[in-house]
């Protein structure tokens, strides 16, 4: 084992003193920023001016750059690195793509990040022009990208940068079923990561690299299963969970730095909601001796700067054409009113869960459930804009897929039909099933009956005790709405697929002059 301080008391250094050749780096970084370069409400969404105004929102390139100008004049060696998955998530991603990501972290100083999946949503050519654009490199070393032209010259599996006269190695990861989850064409070949990050960290400690750090987008979980099963690495800096971990907050998955095998692991939430700063001291020998820090909470004490704030207000301007785009047409009214969503089924409720299913259908994914409350209008008959989509739609969310029994949909509807009568938002929309539910009946004794689940051209009785494929988004699968059974990092879950206003707008494109309706597959006795 390389690292020499012990199990998890990370923020005490081993000895009675620090030697004169010991050298402190300040490891800052990001990951799962997702386009959000305004502020976002504690929901994760868009935060309005009048709320960011008022001090209650988070985030914004605006208050990352001010954050990181504090943390490098405090830190005497300091480098700013990114976990991935820069690309998707906000209309400044579906117009400009990788460009806006290149400006602003170009501004904000990067010295590398890591090749995430969603960097792959637009094909190989998008994340190629993104590379060209900045001036840092982008690593990814568990795949082989020698068949396809627009990386092969530019991806890098590791670098070696110098701080303070020191090297310190980089290597990237990225997700080894990222085939699963974008769109990388079929001439890059994914790896198992801790086979590919071993091979890499050999080649730098052959070159006399006696300090590597790992930009791993790989999730909590695999990076504690990379730590365990590698040697000679330093630290680990995560990403593609949008795990929060804390040495303070009481929600924190884990302490920050986790330590597995003696290596620190990080990582910072998603959405430049908080800023890592880890501080690493490594004797002379380039052993880690000390690791400690705590994200940085990125809230209104936090000040925006201002040259930022204009550019991103420059930038945001052909965005109002976005939003006035036409997507398409429907030939009736869609009901998307709350009194009716929030309590039978409705006509955006089945339009909503009909887009996300077709979105995922082809990776099995039979069921679709989206709580009502999610649902925040109608759309008028005829032309539909962008924007009215985003008004239906406009938290945000992604789709997220995951495997649960049939025992758990079952309570899953039951909490969906609970709290009816206060209009609660938890409601379940469905698609791929139907179900009969009585308000009579208390709740949680037995409201929902008569579950079908679809088969084929058909549909069979649900059975408690067989996996299903499910797919909802992730406020839900993360247990919004009560949706606990939902929750858990047992399910095989992915929580961070495409936009959720998209897959319905390129839904409704699909379909023509979209009709309306409702089938009867939520029944109320």
């Amino acid at each position: 084992m390389k690292q020499a301080f012990l199990g998890a008391a990370v923020a005490v250094c081993i000895g009675a003193g620090s030697a004169a050749a010991d050298f402190t780096l300040t490891i800052l970084h990001t990951n799962d920023f997702h386009a959000r370069f305004e502020p976002i409400s504690r929901f994760d969404s868009t935060c309005s001016a009048a709320d960011n105004d008022e001090g209650v929102c988070f985030g914004g390139t605006a208050r990352l750059i001010t954050a990181i100008r504090d943390a490098r004049a405090r830190a005497d060696h300091s480098i700013l690195v990114d976990g991935g998955d820069q690309f998707q998530g906000t209309l400044f991603y579906t117009h400009y793509k990788g460009r806006m990501a290149a400006e602003m972290m170009n501004r904000l100083g990067y010295d590398a990040m890591t090749v995430g999946n969603h960097e792959f949503d637009d094909g190989p050519e998008v994340l190629r022009a993104f590379m060209d654009a900045v001036d840092f490199p982008v690593l990814m070393s568990n795949a082989d990208v020698t068949q396809e032209p627009f990386l092969a010259d530019a991806i890098q599996g590791s670098t070696v940068i110098e701080i303070g006269g020191h090297q310190i190695g980089l290597v990237g990861l990225t997700p080894a079923n990222t085939h699963d989850l974008a769109s990388p064409g079929p001439n890059v070949l994914f790896t198992d990561p801790v086979a590919a990050l071993q091979g890499e960290v050999d080649l730098l400690t052959a070159r006399g690299i006696d300090k590597i750090v790992v930009l791993s987008h790989s999730g909590y979980g695999l990076d504690q299963r990379i730590a365990a099963e590698t040697h000679g690495v330093d630290v680990i800096v995560g990403g593609h969970t949008n795990t929060y971990l804390s040495n303070v907050a009481p929600d924190a998955v884990g302490p920050y730095p986790t330590v597995v095998n003696g290596v620190p692991i990080v990582q910072a939430y998603a959405y430049g909601k908080f800023l890592g700063e880890l501080v690493v001291t490594f004797d002379d020998a380039g052993n880690v001796i000390r690791a400690e820090g705590e994200p940085l909470t990125m809230d209104a004490a936090v000040a925006e700067d201002k040259e930022i704030l204009a550019r991103i207000g420059d930038l945001s301007i052909p965005l109002d054409e976005i939003r006035a785009r036409r997507v398409a047409e429907v030939a009736a009214p869609v009901e998307g009113n709350r009194d009716v969503c929030r309590q039978q089924e409705c006509e955006m409720g089945n339009l909503v869960a009909d887009a996300m299913l077709a979105r995922v259908a082809d990776q099995g994914v039979t069921i679709a459930i989206t709580n009502a409350g999610g649902l925040r209008a109608s759309f008028e008959e005829g032309e539909v804009t962008m924007g009215e989509v985003m008004t239906v739609l406009p938290f945000q969310n992604t789709l997220s897929t995951f495997e649960v029994t049939g025992a758990t949909l079952l309570e899953a509807l039951e909490n969906g039909v609970s709290d009816v009568e206060n209009g609660a938002g938890r409601f379940p929309q469905v698609a791929g099933m139907t179900f009969r539910w009585t308000p009579s009946v208390p709740e949680g004794d037995g409201r929902v009956t008569g579950v079908m689940v679809a088969n084929g051209d058909g549909y069979e009785p649900i059975v408690p005790d067989k996996i299903y494929l499910v797919v909802t988004n992730n406020f839900v699968r993360r247990g919004g709405d009560g949706y606990a059974m939902f929750a858990g990092d047992d399910k095989n879950a992915y929580d961070y697929g495409p936009d959720l206003a998209d897959v319905v707008a390129e839904y409704l494109a699909e379909q023509g002059r979209y009709q309306p309706y409702t089938d009867g597959r939520i029944q109320r006795d």
